[in-house]
C-alpha cells in the first residue's frame, strides 16, 4: 500500500554537512637580508673608526712638547769667530792653578770648579790668543770678591793654559803678560776672567780690549 505523501516544512530541511577545516594563512618569516646594506654599513663604521684614529694621533701630536733646539757654540754669535785650541780642562782645585794673592784668596775661600780653555781669533790680518777661565764659587759674594781682587794689577790670576804648558807653540803670545787685555764678569756664584794678546808682538789696545770683552761670552760653553 502507497502511504501517505509527506511534503516537508520550512524547518524540516535536511541537515547541512560540516564545513572542512581551513588552513592557517602562513605566518611570515624575518625579512631577508640586505647583504649590501650591510657591506655599506660595515664600510662606514670602518672609515669612522680610521678617521677617529687618525685624528687622535694628530691632536696627541701636536700637543707634544716642541724638542729643544740645539743652540749654536758660543764662539759664533758675537763680534769675533773664536777658535778653540786647547781644553776645556776641568778641575776643583783653584788654589794649586792659580798664582799671587789670587793664589791666596783661594786656599782661604776654595772654589767649586773651574773650567780653562784657549782659544784664537783674527781681525784685520792680526790674530790673537784669548784665556778664558770659569771659575764657581761658593756663593755670589765670594764670586764678586774673586772679580775685584783679579781686576787689580799686581794680584796674580788664575793660571791660564800656557802659563802652565799644557799648550805651546811657535810664537805663543803670553797672554798674562804686560801688554795682555783683561775682562770679567759675575753671572751668580760664577766668575769668567778673560785673558788676550796677539801673535807677533801686533799692538793694537782697543782691538785687543775689544776681543777679550767679546770673549766673556765663550764660558757659556764651558758651563757642561
Amino acid at each position: 500500500m502507497v502511504g501517505a505523501h509527506f511534503t516537508p516544512g520550512p524547518s524540516d530541511t535536511a541537515p547541512l554537512g560540516a564545513v572542512p577545516p581551513q588552513p592557517r594563512p602562513p605566518v611570515p618569516g624575518p625579512p631577508a637580508r640586505d647583504t649590501r646594506s650591510l657591506l655599506l654599513k660595515g664600510a662606514g663604521l670602518v672609515a669612522i673608526a680610521v678617521v677617529s684614529g687618525l685624528l687622535w694621533f694628530l691632536i696627541r701630536h701636536d700637543s707634544a712638547p716642541d724638542e729643544p733646539v740645539a743652540q749654536p757654540p758660543a764662539q759664533n754669535t758675537g763680534q769675533f769667530k773664536f777658535t778653540l785650541v786647547s781644553g776645556p780642562a776641568r778641575t776643583t782645585d783653584c788654589a794649586e792653578k792659580s798664582y799671587g794673592k789670587t793664589k791666596d784668596f783661594f786656599e782661604d775661600t776654595p772654589c767649586q770648579s773651574l773650567v780653562r780653555a784657549l782659544y784664537t781669533t783674527e781681525s784685520g790680518g792680526a790674530k790673537a790668543l784669548v784665556s778664558v777661565a770659569l771659575v764657581g764659587m761658593p756663593d755670589s759674594t765670594a764670586a764678586k770678591a774673586l772679580k775685584e781682587l783679579t781686576e787689580q794689577d799686581g794680584t796674580g790670576n788664575v793660571t791660564d793654559l800656557v802659563k802652565d804648558k799644557t799648550f805651546a807653540g811657535t810664537g805663543t803670545p803670553s797672554v798674562s803678560g804686560k801688554d795682555a787685555a783683561y775682562s770679567s764678569k759675575v753671572d751668580g756664584t760664577n766668575t769668567t776672567i778673560v785673558l788676550a794678546d796677539f801673535y807677533a808682538k801686533h799692538k793694537d789696545k782697543a782691538l785687543i780690549e775689544r776681543i777679550a770683552d767679546d770673549a766673556l761670552r765663550l764660558s757659556a760653553d764651558l758651563h757642561s
